[in-house]
């Protein structure tokens, strides 16, 4: 058995995470913080997912950096977004979660910093093994924050389980 996905489905979804409008309407109703820290998902295709988070005056600590919640927040939406594209309305419905997180900082977050996620494949190949077997599966996805220089800023690891849900 070979599980399709469906290409109108994803770019429905696709679309709207791009959109700027329906994509802020969607934070706001669903994750409140990423909303008013400025997240935003700048680039999204089968295989990457780029996000950004500004440096601003709500989202720094007191130490005058971007808070490490907000940076994480940023980074987890990165392979989030590219999980959620690939499970988007599908039948049977993908349960999604994180069940562990790791961050390196590397450098002062002092400027935006956008994360980049180029783990799309895997997450398609894991959701099509947990459609097919029914077993739930793991998936580990690294992400890397960088400021508007170009340098790294700092790393991520997120692990995801997914299952397909019973029918």
């Amino acid at each position: 058995m070979s599980v399709e996905f469906d290409k109108k489905k994803m770019e429905a979804y696709r679309s709207d995470m791009l959109s700027s409008v329906k994509f802020k309407m969607g934070l706001f109703a669903s994750v409140p913080m990423a909303f008013f820290a400025g997240c935003k998902v700048i680039e999204l295709s089968e295989e990457k997912c780029v996000t950004t988070v500004p440096y601003q005056w709500m989202n720094n600590n007191p130490f005058k950096t971007t808070y490490w919640a907000v940076l994480g927040m940023a980074a987890e939406m990165a392979p989030g977004a590219l999980l959620l594209m690939y499970t988007y309305q599908s039948k049977p419905s993908i349960s999604t979660f994180v069940t562990a997180c790791e961050a390196k900082f590397v450098k002062r977050a002092l400027t935006q910093v956008t994360f980049v996620c180029e783990e799309g494949i895997q997450f398609r190949n894991a959701v099509a093994l947990a459609v097919e077997t029914g077993q739930a599966q793991t998936l580990v996805t690294n992400v890397k924050g960088y400021d508007t220089e170009g340098q790294v800023v700092n790393e991520w690891s997120f692990t995801w389980g997914i299952k397909a849900r019973s029918k």
